[in-house]
């Protein structure tokens, strides 16, 4: 099946030319089905870069979803044309009303920053709080992930010495779980941050298990209420050039700035990045809807609760 994405979307053409099958507004209201409905919170600087690379992702699975983009009231992103927002984001005030089978809340470039001292910090907590129970299961990513956990189970984030910037590999400590099925023992997730989570302070409360860590890298994802929220502290929707243009964009400018960590052959940023974490992506945000969202939403979806 594909997904049902806004007219004129500019992720729409680039996921065509990559043979991925996807179809807009006009062409899904001459399908009677209740489609999927997915909401994305996308913080992200770029947010056309950060469309794409979920809407790639969430292309794997057979069953038909529909996708909203959300925005905040309380802040105006730089770095993507005010048309472009205005086109296809609505305000949480115009959506709060509605209910949603799944939702992503991607990362935000503010993770330096005391949460409190966010400027949107007030509209995001009123977020967090309103998909516990207008959402069937919510993926929190990277500095959300961070945030999330501090607002819903008071977990504390603290900076690291440097940034972890690289691609590192985790094991999953609970296997049989669906979102782990048809994994490797051992899997890559990116990660580009300045803070972490610790797995001590997790471990003291009842409601959280992690289920993924890396030894170079840490925590890597948490679950709490049985699926319906996942944690991820790194970037598996990333694109394969994504590290390489951060490393290139921070080079000269930052005095923290290494080389990601295997990423490049031979640690020879001149050469491709080898990517080594595209298959688990896919298989981890189908698992995720599969088996988290469709199977546990109700098909009258007003009943989420």
């Amino acid at each position: 099946m594909p997904l049902n994405l806004p007219d004129k979307l500019p992720a729409i053409e680039i996921l065509k030319r990559e043979n991925i099958f996807v179809i807009d507004n006009s062409r899904a209201t001459e399908q009677d089905i209740r489609p999927l409905k997915i909401v994305i919170l996308n913080l992200m600087p770029i947010k056309i870069t950060t469309e794409t690379d979920l809407i790639r992702l969430l292309s794997n699975t057979p069953l038909q979803l529909d996708i909203h983009f959300m925005k905040l009231k309380s802040h105006t992103p730089k770095n993507t044309p005010i048309e472009h927002m205005m086109m296809f984001y609505r305000d949480f005030e115009d959506m709060k009303d509605e209910k949603f089978d799944g939702m992503i809340i991607t990362g935000a470039p503010v993770e330096t920053f005391d949460f409190e001292d966010v400027t949107y910090w007030d509209e995001i907590t009123t977020i967090f709080s309103w998909a516990k129970t207008h959402v069937t299961s919510t993926l929190y990513i990277c500095w959300a992930a961070q945030a999330g956990l501090y607002y819903h189970y008071g977990i504390p984030k603290y900076s690291l010495p440097k940034k972890m910037f690289g691609v590192f590999p985790h094991i999953s400590l609970m296997p049989q779980l669906p979102i782990f099925r048809g994994f490797d023992d051992a899997f890559n997730i990116p990660h580009s941050r300045h803070t972490e989570i610790r797995k001590e302070d997790i471990l003291q409360n009842k409601a959280l298990t992690v289920i993924a860590e890396s030894a170079q890298s840490g925590v890597g994802i948490v679950m709490a209420r049985n699926g319906r929220e996942f944690f991820i502290t790194g970037h598996i929707e990333y694109a394969p050039d994504t590290l390489d243009k951060e490393y290139r964009r921070d080079m000269g400018v930052r005095n923290d700035v290494e080389i990601p960590v295997n990423y490049y052959p031979n640690d020879d940023y001149h050469l491709s990045p080898r990517v080594t974490w595209r298959a688990h992506a896919n298989l981890f945000y189908s698992n995720w809807i599969n088996y988290y969202v469709y199977q546990e939403t109700p098909f009258d979806i007003s009943k989420i609760k």
